[in-house]
Order: C-alpha cells, then sequence, then structure tokens
C-alpha cells in the first residue's frame, strides 16, 4: 500500500500527529503487526517517490516495515521539481558544513515523529538513502544517542570526516554500496568511508558493484536486503 502525504495526520489521544516532511510511506499489508521502520533519505534533486522504488524489491521479505520516504526540506537548485538536503553546487566547504547540520537537524526531528507516531525505538529503525541521502544517513547514524538498527547507504560518502569525527555519539552499523564507475560521487569514496569508520571503531561492511555507475542497480539492492533481514531477524 503506497500513499502520499503532503501532511500525514493521525489522531491519537485527541492529539494531532503530523509529519514535518511531505513523505511517501508504503505501509504493511497488515499495520497492526508493524514492528520496524526504514527511512529513505534521496539523493540530490530526487524526491520521496523516487527513492521509494527501492521498496518494490524489499516490501515482501520484509512484511512488518513500514518504509518512510520524505522529501528534503529544500526545492532543489538544480532542479525545481526535486528537493534536496544541501546545496552541493557551492564551492565552500564550511556552508556545506553548515547546512548539512541544519539537515541533520530537520531529520531527527522527522525521526522522533515517526518513532512517537509507529512507537518505535531506535533499535527498530533503519536509515538508508542514496548519494547525498547517504551521506545525511551516515551522519545522523553516527550522531544520535542511540544506535539505530542501521544505516544502509548508496553511492554516498562522508562529508566531513574533521567534523564528522568530533561529533561521534554512537556506534550505528552500516553497509555501504557504491558502483565501480561512479563519475558523481567516485568509488574511492567508499574506501574512504570505510577506513574512517573502522578508525572510530563503527562496525561497517562494503560492497563496491562492478560495471555500475551512479545508480542502485538490482545486485545492490539484493545485498542491501539481505543485510536488512539479518539484521531485522528475518
Amino acid at each position: 500500500m503506497i500513499i502520499n502525504y503532503t501532511i500525514y495526520i493521525k489522531k491519537y489521544n485527541k492529539k494531532l500527529m503530523t509529519f514535518s516532511l511531505n513523505t511517501t510511506i508504503i505501509k504493511p499489508d497488515q499495520s497492526n503487526k508493524l514492528n520496524s521502520a526504514i527511512i529513505l533519505l534521496h539523493g540530490y534533486g530526487g524526491d520521496g517517490k523516487d527513492i521509494s522504488m527501492l521498496t518494490l524489491n524489499w516490501k515482501r521479505f520484509l512484511p512488518n516495515t513500514v518504509f518512510l520516504c520524505p522529501n528534503g526540506h529544500e526545492k532543489c537548485s538544480i532542479n525545481p521539481s526535486g528537493f534536496q538536503w544541501f546545496d552541493p553546487s557551492k564551492d565552500d566547504p564550511e556552508y556545506i558544513i553548515e547546512q548539512s547540520l541544519k539537515a541533520e537537524q530537520i531529520i531527527k526531528k522527522y525521526i522522533n515523529e515517526a518513532k512517537e507516531l509507529y512507537k518505535l525505538n531506535n533499535s527498530q529503525i533503519c536509515l538508508s538513502g542514496f548519494s547525498q541521502g547517504c551521506m545525511m544517513s551516515i551522519n545522523i547514524g553516527l550522531t544520535s544517542d542511540e544506535n539505530f538498527n542501521c544505516v544502509v547507504g548508496f553511492s554516498g560518502k562522508i562529508i566531513d570526516k574533521d567534523n564528522l569525527a568530533k561529533r561521534i555519539s554512537s556506534t550505528t552499523k552500516m553497509l555501504l554500496l557504491h558502483g565501480d564507475k561512479d563519475a558523481v560521487v567516485p568509488s574511492s569514496n567508499l574506501l574512504d568511508a570505510k577506513d574512517f569508520l573502522l578508525r572510530n571503531k563503527i562496525e561497517v561492511e562494503i560492497n563496491m558493484i562492478s560495471d555500475c555507475d551512479h545508480r542502485i542497480p538490482i545486485k545492490a539492492s539484493s545485498i542491501a536486503l539481505n543485510y536488512l533481514k539479518k539484521n531485522f531477524s528475518i
């Protein structure tokens, strides 16, 4: 079941609960058995509907999971029909750090809304994302008060290693996947991320997808699904 909401509203104890970001929601067929969530963050210029296509392969194997696919809080600077978590087009590292920190707080607020609505804790939530969404997932996975179940990231990188290293407060385990022919976010970033995570004692698995550019092929989606099933004990 796919639901598009400008604002998702549910009555709970006479209180209106809302998502602060426009969200594509893929609910379990039997919502009374919901016990986990995967929050999917799109890439630069994408939207929640784009990234929700991942669930076509995942949903039937994760029958008790709700998939939440929010739009970024800003319109994309180069694609007015898409969204962004921050503007990477400006050649200003300090600006990018500042804007990504702003996005972190917005996404963390969104996660708290999801936890309250679905009565979940961090251990029942996976953060996943593509490209810029992967970058945000890594940052949030390592700077939250409690570990998430896991992070699954596609074609991303560490935004700023020095900044992130000073802010690590959790050890959420990660699976990172990357195409070896990625010209948008070069595949060398995968090995750099692995080195950074291991040095900071974060459990990480990586997979370099051969003959793949800046996209999520079926092979990467299937590897990610197996990792999710293992971590959700399915």
